[in-house]
């Protein structure tokens, strides 16, 4: 176990901002064409793939385990999408064509900057904060899958390997906190919704809930008097007391996320923001469709 210095010498807001910048290019995984094209190689069509995907470092596990540690989709879309996936492919297939998948896409969208300095050098910054979190698994199941896996050679993979157990990382830290809150998966999704960070299109189109669902959690969220009173065609939007609990949720995520950061301190984590933000841009400039 890693000693930790109290208070940190990270800021959660540093922890926070770095995550951030560097999420593209773990995240566009969920996006790109590669991806897509692998797993249905393997006869894993649609959400299929993506909960597979996702879930294959913990091994062939239930819709179930699934549910809980994904926690905001509809645990029957999840059962749906789960169904005989591994009998069509195992977690090991899975995970090579993920892998194999997002290095590819990676390497498409960033051209000669994939094999640069900068990607080797922020990988080696990513990896040191990725470690020093798996020195801490406890109570973050789907991280602990994560980092048992092991790590690729190449820097460009390095540096999506690492990102990819810091995102989960703090994910798992993330939904601790929305069930110790007293929120449920639908009910999480209303909330994001109510702060217009997302297209509410987007969460319900990707999450499974039906709309019947989606009104009855947000007037559970009414209730508890965490969103504004407002109409039916009115947008939805978060009360004071709703933003303060949102905003405890969030600052307490990243709080807990820092311990994965302390590794390389404050100056490490300016320095792996400033040599991965000109890749994340690229990412998302080409929104990992095949632009």
């Amino acid at each position: 176990m890693v000693a930790r210095s109290f208070p940190s010498p990270v800021s959660a807001v540093t922890a926070r901002k770095t995550w951030r910048t560097v999420e593209p290019l773990h995240g566009m995984v969920y996006f790109a064409p590669e991806a897509d094209e692998s797993y249905r190689g393997l006869g894993l069509a649609g959400q299929s793939g993506y909960f597979a995907s996702r879930s294959a470092p913990m091994g062939a596990v239930t819709a179930g385990t699934v549910v809980a540690t994904f926690f905001n989709f509809r645990p029957s879309f999840v059962h749906e999408s789960m169904a005989g996936v591994w009998d069509r492919a195992s977690p090991a297939d899975v995970l090579a064509a993920r892998t194999a998948a997002a290095g590819a896409a990676l390497r498409r969208m960033l051209g000669d900057a994939a094999s640069s300095d900068d990607v080797a050098a922020a990988a080696g910054l990513a990896r040191r904060a990725a470690l020093a979190a798996g020195e801490h698994p406890e109570g973050r199941p789907l991280f602990a899958g994560h980092a048992g896996l092991d790590w690729p050679e190449d820097p460009l993979d390095v540096l999506w390997h690492a990102q990819s157990l810091l995102r989960e990382f703090r994910g798992d830290g993330h939904i601790a906190l929305l069930v110790a809150n007293g929120l449920d998966g639908i009910e999480a999704l209303v909330m994001h919704e109510a702060t217009g960070e997302l297209p509410v299109a987007f969460l319900r189109a990707t999450r499974g809930w039906t709309d019947d669902e989606w009104a009855a959690a947000t007037e559970r969220l009414r209730d508890r008097g965490w969103l504004r009173p407002g109409g039916a065609n009115e947008p939805l939007a978060l009360s004071d007391e709703g933003a303060a609990v949102r905003g405890a949720i969030e600052e307490g995520t990243d709080q807990l996320s820092v311990v994965a950061y302390e590794a390389i301190g404050e100056d490490g984590c300016d320095v792996l923001r400033r040599l991965a933000r000109p890749f994340s841009r690229t990412v998302v400039a080409a929104s990992g469709l095949g632009a």
